[in-house]
């Protein structure tokens, strides 16, 4: 088995939390010096012209992140995104954030049954969510809540103006319809 495919897919599912170079030699099963031989290599494929990621040391730990060489496209994309209307997927990651905050990522995976870690980051993009500060769970990671942008978004003047959920009611199609209205009025703007 070629590790080299194995760091690149480790490296992907970590995603933002990253893994430290002990975390990773030890999920390989070899060696430090193997798994820094492996990464260098990776690291090299990586600074290619024809590349659009690279392998960073940030804090304690390795994560895959964007060239700062192509700044100005992610820029676009970011701007051009706050014009395409939010997902079902992202309203639902939102409504989960809004009533749940401070929570964390994987919080957010349980209650959707699905990976949010995109659409999380999206919604960082847009400024609708902010990591808000450090969980206690193992591996301290972020808390999310909504920003001042969500209430403006939706039309709200405090996170005490979302619509009461009851706390008998079993999660139906109701609750995904708590800001589709609401953020149907903002697109007709």
């Amino acid at each position: 088995m070629n590790l080299t495919g194995v760091v690149e897919g480790i490296l992907f599912v970590v995603g933002d939390e990253g893994i430290t170079l002990s975390d990773l030699s030890e999920t390989l099963g070899v060696d430090v010096n193997q798994t820094k031989a492996i990464l260098k290599e990776l690291q090299s494929e990586y600074e290619k012209d024809s590349r659009g990621i690279r392998i960073s040391f940030l804090g304690d730990a390795f994560k895959l992140t964007t060239k700062k060489e192509h700044k100005e496209y992610y820029e676009k994309l970011v701007d051009q995104g706050e014009l395409t209307p939010l997902s079902q997927a992202s309203l639902e990651t939102l409504a989960i954030i809004a009533y749940n905050q401070p929570i964390t990522r994987a919080q957010v995976d349980e209650m959707r049954g699905v990976s949010s870690q995109h659409i999380i980051r999206r919604l960082v993009a847009r400024n609708l969510v902010k990591a808000s500060g450090k969980s206690e769970l193992p591996g301290r990671p972020n808390l999310y809540a909504t920003t001042s942008d969500f209430l403006d978004y939706f039309g709200l003047s405090t996170i005490n103006d979302l619509p009461k959920l009851d706390d008998n009611d079993e999660v139906t199609g109701e609750e995904t319809e708590l800001f589709t209205s609401i953020y149907k009025e903002d697109v007709e703007k």
